[in-house]
Order: C-alpha cells, then sequence, then structure tokens
C-alpha cells in the first residue's frame, strides 16, 4: 500500500534462485491488490485494518522467533508500539478512503508521507532534506490537489473530497509510523520483532476506534472473511516477504523506482478491476504525484537505501 518501506533484511533459499526486480515487481503488484480486497470486502476502515493485523500476526510471530535466535530480542519496544499507531491509523483512514474516491485515487495520496517523513525529521533529528526533495514538493503538493478532486467537479467516487483527505491523513499516519521505526532501530537488526510490535499496536488502533463507532466487524460473513484473509495473506504477508527479499540485492535507486508500481498498480487495478473512472483531472495528478515521488526519492537512494 506504501511508496516507501524500511530496509528489509530477510532473504530465503528460494527467493534467491530469481531476479530481484522480478521479486519487487511481484510484490509491488500484491501490494496494489490490497485497496482491491478493501473495497470488493466492503467492510470499513477499522475491520479491514483489525483483521489484516489478526491474521498477519501468526505468521509474522513464526518470523520474529527466527530473527530472535539470530539476532537477538529487539534493542527498543516502546517505539515500535507507538509506531504502530501510526499505522493503524493508515489502515483505518485508508479503508475509509477507498469507497469515497477510489481503491487507486487513495493509493497515490498515500504519497504525501514522501513529504512528511523529511519534515519530521528535520523538525526533530535537524536533517535538512535534499535540494530534489524541495524541487519535488510544489508538483506533488499539485498532483494531490488534481488526484483528490480538490480542483473542481467531474471527480471519481461518491465523496471524493472526503475520501482524499482521508487517504493524505492515512498517508500522515504510516509517515509517522517510518519515522518512529527508523528511530526505534527496527529497519535494520530486529525487523520482524518491531514490525510484530508494531502490528499488535495497529490491531488496538482498530479495536479503539471500530468499538465505539460500532465500525468494527467482529464477525463478518464467509464471502467478507475471504477477502480479509486474502488481503492478510496476498496484500500484506506475500508481498512484504517478496519485497524484503528483493530490495537488499539491488541499487536503493532501482528499489525506489521499482516500488512505484504500488500507487500505478493500484490505478491500473482499479480501472480494470473495480471499473474506476477517475477524471482526466485526476489521472495528470497521480501522474504528477508518481513523479515527484520518484525524482525526490533517487536523492534519498543514493545517500542509503531503505
Amino acid at each position: 500500500m506504501t511508496t516507501t518501506a524500511p530496509r528489509p533484511t530477510i532473504t530465503t533459499a528460494f527467493t534467491d534462485r530469481f531476479d530481484p526486480r522480478l521479486l519487487a515487481a511481484l510484490g509491488s503488484f500484491c501490494i496494489s491488490l490490497s485497496s482491491v480486497f478493501i473495497k470488493v470486502s466492503h467492510t470499513s476502515g477499522s475491520t479491514s485494518a483489525f483483521w489484516r493485523c489478526l491474521l498477519a500476526l501468526p505468521v509474522l510471530l513464526v518470523l520474529a522467533v527466527r530473527e530472535r535466535r539470530k539476532t537477538g530480542p529487539v534493542r527498543r519496544v516502546v517505539l515500535p508500539l507507538l509506531a504502530g499507531t501510526g499505522l493503524g491509523l493508515d489502515f483505518v483512514l485508508w479503508g475509509e478512503a477507498i469507497p469515497r474516491v477510489g481503491a487507486g485515487i487513495a493509493t497515490v495520496l498515500l504519497a504525501v508521507q514522501v513529504i512528511i517523513v523529511p519534515l519530521l525529521a528535520f523538525a526533530f533529528l535537524r536533517e535538512r532534506p535534499a535540494k530534489r526533495f524541495l524541487l519535488a514538493v510544489p508538483v506533488l503538493l499539485g498532483g494531490v490537489v488534481l488526484a483528490g478532486g480538490f480542483a473542481g467537479s467531474g471527480s471519481f467516487g461518491p465523496d471524493p473530497v472526503t475520501g482524499a483527505v482521508a487517504a493524505m491523513l492515512a498517508g500522515a499516519g504510516y509517515a509517522v509510523y517510518l519515522f518512529l521505526i527508523r528511530l526505534s532501530g527496527g529497519a535494520g537488526d530486529g525487523q520482524v520483532q518491531s514490525l510484530v510490535l508494531a502490528t499488535l499496536s495497529a490491531g488496538l488502533v482498530a479495536v479503539v476506534l471500530g468499538v465505539p463507532t460500532g465500525t468494527l466487524d467482529l464477525a463478518p460473513s464467509p464471502a467478507t472473511f475471504g477477502w480479509l484473509v486474502a488481503l492478510a495473506v496476498v496484500g500484506q504477508l506475500i508481498g512484504w516477504l517478496l519485497i524484503s527479499a528483493a530490495l537488499p540485492r539491488m541499487s536503493a535507486t532501482t528499489g525506489a523506482t521499482l516500488m512505484l508500481l504500488q500507487p500505478v498498480g493500484a490505478v491500473l487495478l482499479g480501472i480494470g478491476l473495480l471499473g474506476e473512472t477517475p477524471s482526466v483531472l485526476q489521472l495528470v495528478g497521480c501522474a504528477g504525484v508518481v513523479a515527484a515521488v520518484c525524482f525526490a526519492g533517487r536523492s534519498a537512494g543514493r545517500r542509503s537505501p531503505r
């Protein structure tokens, strides 16, 4: 569901047999399917967030145990748990944005995290943003305005403006997650253990937001549950594992570029599988967002791989 990922560390003998670019492309495609699964499940954001976290936890726990044996226990616990609140907000708000503005547009608008993460790093770590970032910001913001339907009528979706705002707030939540995971050291050794803690916290956020509002469905129908299983297995676990195996074997620039297949794939899948019809202005905005992210990501990629 995202254009930026923490630097992965897990590889397997099986995935090492394949070209990492192929693995990254397949992983991005799997993650692109997440928005499709959420939309066809017809569930609330809190419901899709809760079940994707719960269903992914058993596999993550097995991987975390294996990681702990190799690298030892994770050094920090509080920061991954706090990061998980951002991830939970991302999941819930993104799930609310998809039926309002469309699976493709909602995924593209998550790219606002590309702006927010460097701003957080500047505010709290005094890291000066690169010149490429400063040049890309106006283009990205212009693309967001067009893609989100803020420029006028004719936008796709029953409530495109509300959906766009929810998607951008989801991107802000994901930016908080990335920033805090980085501070916790969870992008290196202890990555899976940190992800387990963040997933637990994200699932709790879904409960906290879903129970008072009556939007959390703890007993979905068999058909709905099947889509939620697909979301957790294909859109989260398989996609994450493929990308985790691929990124360490590629240059940071190549990896960052291939990760852009996620929002592009979501737009194409939305059009092809869900019959979504974004306006011309929205598609132009999507192109602007993807171009800005690609341009800004190249400078970050040269500094250090994620």
